[in-house]
């Protein structure tokens, strides 16, 4: 392995993070949640790039991209958790491992949010946890990552 780099994804509406239905998402905002995020992987060794974005192929390029210079993702894909096929053959097209991770628990939520396209290429979901989920998921994707390099 010679990237020690992840890439932190976050879709549609997160970049509402600490103003958006406080009840549900928290109160931190998206620059707290790329700051925990880089706090937990330089702990480890890694560093994190970052991107947000409200389209859907926006989140596709960067992923794409991660090809180059990435050793895995984590994703929060929002909405296009639920709606999104194009989301999810960009992560399984790209072959690095996937850590997918909800703030809230969407298993009991709406029912549409029940269903994740996602869920089939992550080897990693930490749902639930609030914005705390986003430093476990990292913490597992580098298990995962430096488990596969010593394998």
């Amino acid at each position: 392995m010679t990237s020690r780099r992840l890439l932190l994804v976050n879709g549609p509406n997160l970049n509402l993070l600490g103003v958006r239905e406080p009840a549900v998402y928290g109160h931190e905002s998206l620059a707290d949640v790329e700051r925990l995020v880089a706090r937990a992987a330089a702990a480890r060794g890694f560093e994190v790039r970052a991107v947000q974005s409200n389209h859907e192929g926006v989140l596709i390029d960067a992923i794409h991209a991660a090809r180059e210079d990435c050793a895995g993702i984590v994703i929060n894909p929002g909405g296009l958790t639920h709606t999104s096929v194009v989301l999810r053959d960009a992560l399984s097209a790209v072959a690095l491992p996937v850590a997918e991770v909800h703030i809230s628990d969407v298993s009991k939520r709406e029912p549409f949010r029940h269903h994740s396209y996602v869920a089939d290429v992550a080897v990693v979901h930490v749902v639930g946890e609030g914005v705390a989920g986003y430093a476990t998921a990292a913490g597992r994707l580098i298990d995962a990552i430096e488990g596969a390099a010593g394998a």
